[in-house]
């Protein structure tokens, strides 16, 4: 079932369309960075595209006007809750099943699509990775943000029966786009894909499945992880150079034996 919202999933733990956050009081057309509430962290987009920080990298959170702020439609700090913007297709690969290509080109730092699909508890997304055979493929996400207070908020998202077109993106190990929460209504964030440099028309889209943004080295720590669980992984076909040879793999939501 297609849905380009994300949806309560069957746990009923999470409901992502409720309205928690107060709106700005802004009476404008495009809020401005020291007078919205929105924008106390500082500005997120440039003429539509996400706006690195003074590292040059996109960590910082990212919140939007929402349903409940009183600026107009065209304000600038509404971006990934306009949903797509630009004509991708879902085409056959040849050695990863579906994926998903944009048919335009796409500057940096523009918004492309959102992973969307049922937000799940940590029991039920546990649960259904569990129940799943070797044969079967696996679209849950679980992304993890770690806050100021060293606690670490989760978020797991199920596009295998109600998604939108973000269930059709691959991995990469040099990927084009990288994932960030972005939050309108509520902390339930929506996980917005963004593009990572220029892409061309025709060009597949991916991003890393680990949530790394362009491939940074893997600890000690995670090496010997990953190493103890490459029975349990499947291979990567991204063919870049710079390929780890199995997809990433969380072990986190598998029961320790």
């Amino acid at each position: 079932q297609y849905s380009p919202d994300n949806v309560a999933g069957a746990d009923g733990d999470i409901d992502p369309t409720e309205i928690t956050f107060p709106g700005c009081s802004c009476h404008t057309s495009s809020c401005t960075v020291h007078e919205c509430s929105c924008l106390h962290r500082g500005e997120n987009y440039s003429s539509l595209c996400l706006r690195p920080t003074e590292k040059k990298e996109y960590d910082k959170p990212v919140f939007e006007c929402n349903t409940m702020c009183l600026c107009g439609e065209s304000c600038q700090n509404r971006v990934v809750q306009r949903g797509l913007q630009f004509r991708l297709q879902v085409f056959k690969t040849e050695k990863k099943g579906w994926g998903l290509r944009t048919l335009e080109f796409i500057g940096k730092g523009r918004f492309v699509c959102e992973y969307a699909g049922e937000v799940l508890g940590f029991n039920e997304a546990c649960r259904r990775i569990q129940a799943q055979t070797s044969k079967d493929l696996n679209y849950i996400i679980a992304v993890r943000e770690h806050l100021h207070s060293s606690q670490i908020m989760e978020t797991f998202v199920d596009p295998t029966h109600i998604g939108n077109v973000g269930r059709f993106l691959n991995h990469s190990c040099e990927p084009n786009l990288f994932m960030v929460p972005v939050r309108v209504d509520s902390m339930v964030p929506k996980l917005a894909l963004f593009a990572a440099t220029d892409i061309s028309a025709g060009e597949e889209l991916s991003y890393d499945y680990s949530g790394r943004f362009h491939n940074l080295p893997i600890t000690n720590r995670e090496q010997k992880t990953i190493e103890e669980d490459n029975s349990l992984r499947k291979p990567c076909y991204c063919g870049s150079r710079t390929c780890a040879s199995f997809l990433p793999w969380d072990s986190s939501l598998f029961p320790r034996t």
